[in-house]
């Protein structure tokens, strides 16, 4: 498991490959990933955005912007958690996602949350040590 904690918010992602949804042939590999976003400061705040840049092992870079995760905009008050489940394909075994939220607080402060860096790791992605 990641984890960041930013301005007293947590996120954590666990991210697992999904062989029945890739496929080695043809070079397509899936992961999903769980986050959880879980509120550990005073203030209520929304999450409003989020970007992510996807790095595949050839270091080819992805980047994706977006309003909200899986079509919502969740509020977090305090002491409450959001999680949701997502999913990312890479043509390659093994890649890094990182990315960012942007949240807004009650009194409409805008400010941003780190997602922690994560590794997507397929069993043929693996490296070996020598």
């Amino acid at each position: 498991m990641y984890r960041a904690v930013t301005r007293q918010i947590e996120v954590t992602v666990e991210p697992n490959f999904l062989p029945e949804r890739s496929s080695i042939d043809r070079g397509q590999y899936f992961w999903s990933y769980t986050i959880v976003i879980t509120n550990s400061g005073t203030e209520t705040v929304q999450l409003r955005t989020r970007h992510w840049i996807i790095t595949d092992a050839t270091g080819r870079k992805q980047e994706v912007r977006g309003e909200g995760v899986v079509g919502e905009q969740p509020v977090l008050a305090p002491g409450e958690r959001f999680e949701y489940t997502s999913g990312v394909p890479l043509p390659t075994a093994s890649g890094i996602m990182a990315g960012r939220y942007q949240m807004v607080s009650e009194s409409g402060e805008r400010f941003e949350i780190d997602v922690p860096t994560f590794s997507l790791d397929s069993p043929d992605g693996k490296r070996v040590l020598n």
